[in-house]
């Protein structure tokens, strides 16, 4: 049987206005425009919301901003950043490079050193022991294994990922990734002055839910590790299809894809997905169907193995029973000792 795919291969169209042109003049690639946009779209909802809150406070509403804030709005606002410090964008006015992470962060509570964790770290250590998110040394169907691992980064993020750059001697990113929080936090501390309540609510809400967001769904993509190939991207990551997650955040749950090629364009994650089947039946991919990262972390820690044998893609020739996945799964959940051998497989 054919595997058929829901997942977007196209970016939006829009009208071929003056603005829409003027929009395609400012970036590398024009399918990037439905950035730009998300940008524009976000500082004109959220920012106003926020403005509300604070001149007419309520607990009562604060639920309400919560789920447009941070539930709705915030999820692909971050797939954006993610996609954005991937591949060039601004070819005009450069500045905005900064400036669309930045004032994100500020609305949405998301670290203003995403980029330097994920690119500078994430993508060069991939998983390995020198991973400060590293998920291979726990069970990762155990929640208290991610509760480890989640307070570890809360607490100790700004001081292990700049203890990483310096010695990789790059300094300059620390200190922007240190600085630049230090600004956040400093912001929101003089918020606190001007009206408390609608900070926690507006702004230190977000920054800590979304920074717990974020480790889940690391979690999540980083679940499933083939001991034997920890540094190797089809099987130490997850892939996601058909899911609602893909329509919304840009094609994120092909995770294995990005990791073999980072840069990859997020239009083009189903077709290389599709093209490249049969190396991932043979180099024992984990593929689930209809599933996000968050659901693949809960029902881990859950341990419902069913239910995510369930969702197992089988690729063409692969005739393993139920059974036979979910022992594969355990398998792969289990902690992987410290002496596992560090250097990043390339995968071409």
């Amino acid at each position: 049987m054919m595997l058929e795919l829901s997942d977007p291969t196209a970016a939006p169209t829009y009208a071929p206005t003056r603005f829409q042109r003027f929009l395609e003049s400012l970036v590398f690639d024009p399918r990037d425009v439905v950035f730009v946009r998300l940008w524009l779209k976000s500082l004109l909802l959220v920012a106003p919301v926020i403005g509300l809150t604070y001149a007419y406070f309520s607990w009562w509403l604060a639920p309400f901003v919560f789920a447009f804030q941070v539930a709705w709005m915030a999820p692909p606002v971050i797939l954006m950043l993610h996609n954005t410090m991937h591949r060039p964008f601004f070819k005009r006015w450069r500045l905005m490079d900064r400036v669309v992470p930045y004032s994100m962060s500020a609305l949405f509570g998301i670290p203003t050193g995403y980029m330097e964790h994920h690119v500078a770290m994430h993508h060069m250590e991939n998983n390995l022991r020198g991973d400060l998110s590293s998920t291979m040394r726990y069970d990762r169907d155990n929640f208290l294994h991610w509760l480890h691992y989640t307070a570890r980064f809360l607490l100790l993020v700004v001081f292990e990922l700049t203890a990483y750059l310096v010695k990789r001697g790059k300094a300059p990113l620390a200190i922007r990734a240190v600085a630049s929080d230090l600004v956040h936090l400093l912001g929101m501390a003089a918020l606190c002055f001007v009206h408390w309540q609608a900070t926690v609510v507006c702004f230190i809400v977000p920054y800590v839910v979304v920074r717990l967001a974020m480790m889940a769904g690391n979690w999540g993509q980083h679940a499933f590790i083939d001991p034997s190939r920890p540094g190797d991207s089809y099987v130490n990551s997850i892939t996601c299809i058909n899911a609602a997650y893909n329509q919304r955040c840009f094609n994120d749950g092909y995770h294995i894809g990005h990791h073999v090629k980072q840069n990859r364009h997020w239009t083009e994650m189903p077709r290389d997905f599709l093209d490249n089947l049969e190396r991932y039946r043979k180099e024992g991919c984990i593929v689930f169907r209809g599933l996000d990262f968050f659901f693949v972390s809960l029902l881990l820690w859950t341990r419902q193995y069913r239910f995510l044998a369930s969702r197992f893609v089988r690729l063409p020739g692969d005739e393993r029973s139920d059974d036979e996945i979910v022992a594969l799964l355990r398998f792969r959940t289990r902690a992987i000792a410290d002496d596992v051998p560090e250097g990043v497989v390339l995968n071409a």
